[in-house]
């Protein structure tokens, strides 16, 4: 009977081989934005479950909207004041639907991963044939898009099947965030080519603390200072990775952005913090450690 997973070794952090980033920086920063796209006509993340089944679903819809028109538009302005660069979890369909945050994006050499098609269809239950085209479809999408072929890939509400790595590797893709298990890069096992696995976070995120925990802007707000705190510690003599997953109609929102920006410009005041995206923590990693 299998213990763990066949994805990746077991390798406790203590016996592993010390990392360092560039100019002596012991700690990487990375502020994953999903910018995500829900159907009008299909269900999508609830902040009222009590009107998921109704057409159209008015409450949740334009809930979730209220990100892409106004709450990334605030997003954005707090980390160009603290010079920072965002790590996109990027639904193809946005290209379609929301040029302007692309374009925006660009200028500000943001990074954008893949992210499925949208976030109301997951990856469970797809065939190999139907998910290998479905993801070469989603990278195709965000090249034509943004004039950038992604390098990484967060599952669609972190799903995956059991193939997901593997056509992801043969698609050449080369970093992973949905495995939440590492505060560094690691190597995954898969059948061809080569994947990583990128720190990401499914405690210090915006939404499953809100919706399934009931954390305000003030609590969200410490918790990334008091992440910060311990990882920067930690990373005197052995750097580390700090995820900040943020969604835009949920830390868009003013009385939580308020206390989030206060908390990224708490860690923009700190020396040794390398504010880079995804790709450069992956490029990094593959010249240094692999």
């Amino acid at each position: 009977m299998l213990t763990q997973t066949k994805r990746y070794p077991y390798s406790p952090i203590v016996r592993r081989e010390k990392m360092s980033f560039p100019d002596g920086k012991r700690i990487a920063v990375l502020p994953y934005i999903n910018i995500e796209h829900f159907p009008e006509n299909l269900p999508g993340t609830p902040l009222s479950p009590q009107t998921t089944s109704f057409e159209p679903d008015v409450l949740n819809y334009g809930w979730r909207d209220y990100g892409n028109r106004v709450g990334i538009w605030r997003m954005m302005e707090s980390l160009d004041k603290y010079g920072m660069r965002s790590t996109v979890c990027l639904n193809g369909e946005v290209c379609r639907e929301y040029p302007e945050i692309i374009e925006e994006g660009n200028k500000r050499g943001w990074e954008w991963m893949g992210h499925g098609h949208n976030n109301s269809q997951l990856l469970p239950g797809l065939d190999e044939d139907t998910e290998r085209s479905l993801i070469n479809d989603v990278l195709a999408a965000i090249e034509k898009g943004t004039g950038h072929r992604p390098k990484g890939w967060l599952g669609p509400y972190v799903s995956e099947t059991y193939n997901t790595p593997d056509l992801l590797a043969e698609a050449g893709v080369e970093y992973l965030c949905d495995f939440c298990c590492d505060d560094q890069p690691f190597e995954m096992n898969v059948k061809s080519g080569s994947l990583i696995s990128m720190p990401y976070s499914v405690e210090v995120n915006d939404l499953p603390l809100a919706l399934y925990f009931g954390a305000g802007g003030q609590e969200m707000g410490q918790m990334i200072r008091d992440q910060f705190d311990v990882l920067y510690a930690e990373a005197a003599d052995n750097a580390r990775v700090m995820a900040i997953c943020l969604h835009t109609f949920v830390a868009g929102q003013p009385f939580r952005w308020k206390h989030i920006s206060a908390a990224l410009e708490y860690i923009a005041g700190h020396d040794g913090v390398w504010h880079a995206t995804g790709g450069e923590i992956n490029d990094w990693y593959r010249a240094n450690y692999l």
